[in-house]
C-alpha cells in the first residue's frame, strides 16, 4: 500500500485534531515520531466541521511540527458512523459479500448508494458467521478527505475512531480476560467500545466534554467560549461536600454541575452495557479503560470507579508502542489521551489488525486506481490498434459466422424477454411485501419511542414519588405533541431546596431531558391539609419530537 515506511496518521475529533507522525517497519514495533494538536474551535450547535478552519488548522500544525506530506491514514468520528454485527449461516467465502450486502442494504438506516460502507469478519460462533458492518454517509466522509487533500495530504485509509481504539487495546493488552469497556470521552460525543475475545461492540452516546460546556453557560448564563474557560479552571466531577481547594462558590457549582453531566453519561453507560449483555450475549466489564480529551477531568476515573464497581484506568496506547525520545516525557503525559486513535492508525501499517477497515470515499479510490493505472495506458493503446489491425484483417472471414450466431443470439433474446416479464411480476409482488413489512417496522418503532418517554419520565422522577395518571391527547392528525401526568409524593420524601420545591425539581429535570422540551410546565398543585400524607400535582410535558397513536 505505502512507498515507504514513514506514515502520517490524522484523527479529526469534534474540537480538536491531531497528527501524528510514526515510522512504520514492515516488521516490528512503530515508532511515533513527532505529533500536534490543534485547537479547531468549531461552534458546539454547527452540525458538521467547518472545511476552512480544518484545513487551516491541519496546515498550521504540519507548518509547526515540521510533518511533510506523506501517506495518510485518517479516522472519522464514532458518531458519524453506523456500526452494525449480524450473524450469517456458514456459506462459501465467495458467498459472504453477497450476503454481507443484502445485510447492509438492510441494516443501514440510508439508501445503500448514499452511504460507504465495509464489513469485517469477526469468526464464528455456533455455528453462525459473526460480522462487523461499519457505514457512514458519503457527503461526511468526503468533506473530510477534501480537507485532507486541500492540505496537500492523501489519504489511503478511512478508519473509524471507535475500531482504531479497539486495534490498540489488543495491541497494548493482549493479555485481557473477560470483557474491556473502553469509555472515550470527547467533546461533542462518547465512544464505548467493548472488548470481548472476537467479540467487538461499539456505541456513540451525545453526552461529552461540549455537554458540561453548555451546562455551565446556562448555569452563569455566559457564552460558551467563556463557559469552556470556566470549566478549564476549576472543571472537576464533585464527590459530594467540600474539599480543600473548592471553597469558592464558582468551584462547587462547576463541580456540581460536572458531576450531573457525568451522571448522565453513567446512565448512558449502563444502558450500554445491559445492552451488550442482553442482546451481543456479552458479559459485564470488569475493567473500563479511559481516553479522550474530557476523560482527564479530575476525579472522572474515581466516579466511575465508584459507580461501576470495577476496576478502571486510563488506556496507555504507548504500552507497546516506541517514542522518540526526542518528545519529553512531560508532553506525551499531558497529550496521552488524545493519541490513542492515531496510535491505532499507526498500527494498521506495522502490523495485522484484529479490525481492518476502510471508508474511503468511492471517487477518491476510483481517483487512485486511474493514477495507478496511467503507466500503462500507453502500452494498451498500442496493443488496441494492434487488435483492430488484425480484426480488419479476418472480418471478411468471421462475417458468415458471426450471421450465424446473430440468429442464435435473437432466439436466445425472445426467451430471455419472457423471463424478464416474470422477473418484473416477482419484483411488484416484492415490493408490495415490502410495503406491508415497512409499515409494520414503523408501528414497532412508534411503541419503541412511547417506551422510551415512558422510562425518560420515570428517571426524572424524585424518590417518593409515583405517577397516578398519564394522557395522552392526538390531535387530528395522530400526532401527540403533549402529556398530561399527575402524580404524587410523599410528604415526608418530596424535600424542597433553597432554589426550587421537590416539584420544580422534578420538572427541571424533565427539562433536561432530550425527549421533551422547556415549554414543560406544572399546571396543578393541589394544597395539602394538616393530615395529607402526600401532596398531589399535575405536569403538562411537551414532547421534543411529537409520538404518533394508532
Amino acid at each position: 500500500m505505502f512507498g515507504s515506511d514513514r506514515i502520517i496518521a490524522l484523527d479529526i475529533g469534534a474540537s480538536k485534531l491531531v497528527i501524528a507522525e510514526f515510522l512504520t517497519p514492515k516488521t516490528g514495533v512503530p515508532q511515533l515520531l513527532n505529533y500536534g494538536i490543534g485547537e479547531l474551535g468549531v461552534s458546539p450547535g454547527s452540525e458538521s466541521h467547518s472545511a476552512a478552519l480544518i484545513v487551516s488548522t491541519l496546515r498550521e500544525q504540519m507548518r509547526e511540527t515540521g510533518i511533510k506530506p506523506g501517506a495518510l491514514l485518517m479516522t472519522i468520528s464514532g458518531q458519524a458512523v453506523f456500526p452494525r454485527y449480524v450473524k450469517l449461516p456458514p456459506v462459501a467465502r465467495d458467498k459472504i459479500l453477497q450476503m454481507v450486502r443484502y445485510e447492509a442494504e438492510q441494516n443501514v438506516p440510508f439508501p445503500i448508494d448514499e452511504v460507504v460502507w465495509d464489513y469485517q469478519l469477526l469468526g464464528t460462533a455456533e455455528g453462525e458467521v459473526n460480522v462487523m458492518l461499519v457505514a457512514v454517509k458519503v457527503e461526511n466522509v468526503t468533506g473530510l478527505t477534501d480537507c485532507v487533500q486541500a492540505a496537500k495530504l492523501e489519504p489511503e485509509v478511512v478508519d473509524a475512531t471507535p475500531m482504531a481504539l479497539y486495534n490498540v487495546v489488543r495491541h497494548s493488552y493482549p493479555d485481557l480476560d473477560g470483557c474491556t469497556m473502553v469509555l472515550d470521552i470527547g467533546a461533542r460525543s462518547s465512544n464505548l467500545i467493548f472488548v470481548e475475545g472476537v467479540r467487538i461492540f461499539s456505541r456513540s452516546v451525545p453526552v461529552a466534554g461540549n455537554t458540561v460546556t453548555q451546562e455551565i453557560a446556562k448555569a452563569f448564563e455566559v457564552p460558551f467560549a467563556e463557559a469552556e474557560q470556566i470549566k478549564k479552571q476549576y472543571g472537576l466531577v464533585g464527590l459530594g461536600g467540600v474539599t480543600a481547594g473548592q471553597a469558592e462558590e464558582d468551584a462547587e457549582r462547576v463541580a456540581k454541575i460536572s458531576r450531573g453531566v457525568v451522571t448522565r453519561l453513567h446512565a448512558e453507560v449502563n444502558r450500554s452495557v445491559n445492552f451488550y449483555r442482553s442482546q451481543q450475549g456479552g458479559e459485564a466489564p470488569s475493567l473500563v479503560l479511559l481516553c479522550g480529551g474530557s476523560s482527564v477531568m479530575p476525579h472522572t476515573d474515581t466516579f466511575f470507579r465508584d459507580k461501576l464497581k470495577v476496576p478502571v484506568e486510563y488506556l496507555n496506547p504507548f504500552a507497546n508502542i516506541m517514542v522518540s525520545p526526542t518528545i519529553p516525557d512531560e508532553r506525551i503525559n499531558g497529550d496521552v489521551q488524545l493519541l490513542a486513535p492515531v496510535v491505532g492508525l499507526a498500527l494498521r501499517r506495522a502490523t495485522k489488525c484484529q479490525i481492518e477497515i476502510n471508508l474511503m470515499p468511492p471517487d477518491l479510490v476510483a481517483t487512485k486506481r486511474f493514477r495507478k493505472r496511467q503507466p500503462f495506458f500507453a502500452a494498451a493503446a498500442a496493443g488496441a490498434l494492434l487488435v483492430m489491425l488484425c480484426f480488419w484483417a479476418g472480418a471478411n472471414r468471421m462475417r458468415t459466422i458471426r450471421e450465424l450466431q446473430l440468429r442464435t443470439v435473437t432466439g436466445r433474446i425472445a426467451g430471455l424477454i419472457r423471463v424478464e416479464k416474470l422477473l418484473q411480476q416477482a419484483i411488484g409482488e416484492k415490493q408490495t411485501v415490502q410495503g406491508k413489512a415497512d409499515s409494520i417496522v414503523e408501528v414497532v418503532m412508534q411503541r419503541t419511542q412511547w417506551i422510551e418517554v415512558l422510562q425518560a419520565i420515570h428517571d426524572a422522577m424524585l424518590e417518593g414519588m409515583w405517577l397516578t395518571r398519564i394522557d395522552a391527547a392526538p390531535e387530528k392528525d395522530g400526532q401527540v405533541p403533549s402529556l398530561e401526568i399527575e402524580c404524587k409524593g410523599f410528604m415526608d420524601k418530596l424535600k424542597d431546596t433553597p432554589e426550587a420545591t421537590a416539584i420544580e425539581l422534578f420538572r427541571n429535570r424533565l427539562r433536561s431531558s432530550p425527549y421533551f422540551t422547556d415549554d414543560t410546565e406544572i399546571t396543578k398543585i393541589v394544597p395539602v391539609g394538616a393530615d395529607d400524607y402526600a401532596r398531589e400535582f399535575a405536569i403538562e410535558i411537551v414532547l421534543a419530537k411529537p409520538l404518533k397513536v394508532h
